[in-house]
C-alpha cells in the first residue's frame, strides 16, 4: 500500500479538490439549507461526521466484504450514522432539526458520503479514510456556510439570528433582498463561488 500523504488528504477536498465546487457533489443540499447559518452549520457538521464515521468503520471491515454485497453493507453503514445523527440532534436541538426537515435523513442519499467510500476507504487503513472523510465534509461545509453567510445577512439582514444591519438603515429605506433567499438565488451565488475558484485556481479550467 502506498504512503499516505496526510496534508493532501486534509487540504486537497477543502481546496484544489472540493466535492461541491471541484466534484459539484451535494448540491441539492448546498441549495436548500443555506439560508440561515445555523441550519447550514449544523448540516456542515452532521455530513462531516457521517461522512468521517462511515469511511472510519467501511475502512475497519473493508477486507471481510464481498465485493457482490458492498453497496449494501456500506448504505448500512452510512443509514447507520445518519440515524445515531439525527436523534442527538433531535434529542439536543430539536428546533434544528425540525428546521432542516428531511434532509438530514437524505445525508444517506449524498453522493459525497458513498462517493469517499467507493474511493477512498475500500483502499485504504481507517486513520487515513477517517481523516479523509472529515476532510470532505469540511470542504462541502465550508461552501455551504460561505452560502449561508451570504443569504442570511443579505435576505434577512441577520447573522445566527442577531440583527447585524442597523436598524437606522432599515429607517432610510434599505430593504432585504428577498429574493436571495429562493433556491435559484442560491444556484447562481454557487456558480460565482465556482467561477471565482476557478479564476484563481487555473488548473482547473478547461482545457
Amino acid at each position: 500500500m502506498k504512503d499516505i500523504n496526510f496534508k493532501e488528504v486534509l487540504l486537497k477536498p477543502i481546496f484544489k479538490g472540493n466535492p461541491v465546487t471541484v466534484l459539484v457533489l451535494g448540491i441539492c443540499s448546498s441549495l436548500a439549507v443555506t439560508v440561515q447559518m445555523k441550519g447550514a452549520l449544523v448540516m456542515a457538521l452532521s455530513v462531516t461526521i457521517v461522512t468521517g464515521l462511515s469511511s472510519f468503520v467501511v475502512s475497519i471491515i473493508r477486507n471481510t466484504i464481498p465485493n457482490r454485497i458492498r453497496i449494501i453493507v456500506q448504505l448500512v453503514v452510512v443509514a447507520l450514522m445518519v440515524i445515531l445523527v439525527d436523534q442527538i440532534l433531535k434529542a439536543y436541538s430539536y428546533s434544528i432539526s425540525k428546521s432542516l426537515s428531511v434532509y438530514v435523513g437524505l445525508i444517506i442519499t449524498n453522493c459525497i458520503v458513498m462517493g469517499r467510500i467507493e474511493a477512498y476507504a475500500l483502499g485504504n487503513k481507517p486513520i487515513p479514510s477517517l481523516l479523509d472523510g472529515l476532510a470532505n465534509g469540511a470542504g462541502y461545509g465550508l461552501i455551504l456556510i460561505a452560502l449561508a453567510f451570504i443569504r442570511e445577512i443579505l435576505g434577512s439582514g441577520t447573522l445566527f439570528g442577531f440583527r447585524i444591519i442597523p436598524q437606522c438603515f432599515y429607517d432610510a429605506g434599505y430593504m432585504d433582498n428577498g429574493l436571495i433567499i429562493l433556491p435559484p438565488m442560491a444556484l447562481i451565488l454557487l456558480g460565482i463561488i465556482v467561477w471565482i475558484q476557478r479564476s484563481i485556481q487555473k488548473d482547473l479550467q478547461e482545457k
